[in-house]
């Protein structure tokens, strides 16, 4: 039976994976926010843990596109200050997430989800007037919130994007040490996802890859398309879209 065949996904089905696929590309290059969105779609469709360890190969893909562009603009030092703190957050989401069952772990992931976008919108009201102090402490605080919420629900995201511009990043030196930054992260989650949660088998890696394509899609759009849309109205658009799609995850 082939791959297709296995996960037995309607044509609706396959619009909706294939349009989170192109989320998490365009994610990457541009908008970090509107991942998101792709979080509880995947969740809804195949499971709260299973739909994490589908994700991870395609973020990973994603990550590798975005450091193929902004690679020169890392800040290697917030790089190194913030791993120590996130693998204790990544174990601390590994033992967490593997004493829940799947009910609960969507229902973390939907909560996970709402928190960060809630942490968003106060970013976004804030603006240039918040400011976070660059203290070992707020490192500390950072980096186990990007490992737990990476962990549950590949959700950090809106968390690293708050710490680095409330710390005066410009776009460049943002992306360039986002994208290290997710890729080491990631890299590191895999051995727990395969030997501690068993969610990435050769069949979901395998589904995984088949998307690339659309995450590729996803990435070169987001490297075209930043200038030239309406980021606030879209950044409004998919808050919304993904406060929906999260609260669903936790009633339905």
């Amino acid at each position: 039976m082939s791959i297709l065949q296995d996960f037995a996904l309607s044509g609706w089905g396959w619009g909706v994976v294939l349009m989170a696929a192109f989320l998490i590309g365009f994610s990457k290059t541009a908008i970090s926010g509107v991942m998101l969105l792709a979080i509880p779609i995947l969740a809804g469709i195949f499971g709260g843990k299973v739909s994490t360890g589908m994700m991870l190969p395609m973020l990973i893909i994603g990550d590798i596109f975005a450091v193929n562009y902004y690679h020169t603009h890392a800040d290697w030092e917030k790089i190194r200050k913030l791993i120590p703190f996130t693998a204790l957050g990544v174990i601390l989401g590994a033992v967490v997430g593997h004493l829940i069952n799947d009910a609960q772990f969507s229902v973390l992931i939907a909560i996970t989800v709402l928190v960060c976008l809630g942490l968003l919108i106060l970013f976004e009201k804030k603006g240039d007037t918040l400011h976070i102090p660059n203290h070992i402490g707020v490192s500390l605080a950072a980096g186990i919130a990007c490992g737990f919420t990476s962990m549950i629900g590949n959700a950090s995201a809106p968390i690293l994007s708050i710490y680095l511009l409330a710390m005066g990043y410009k776009k460049n030196d943002f992306m360039g040490t986002s994208a290290w930054f997710f890729l080491l992260l990631n890299a590191f989650k895999i051995p727990f996802q395969v030997f501690v949660w068993h969610n990435i088998t050769l069949q979901t890696l395998e589904f995984s890859l088949i998307l690339a394509i659309p995450i590729a899609i996803g990435a070169f759009t987001g490297v075209v398309v930043l200038k030239r849309i309406n980021e606030d109205a879209f950044r409004k658009i998919v808050m919304v879209m993904t406060a929906l799609a999260a609260i669903k995850l936790i009633f339905f």
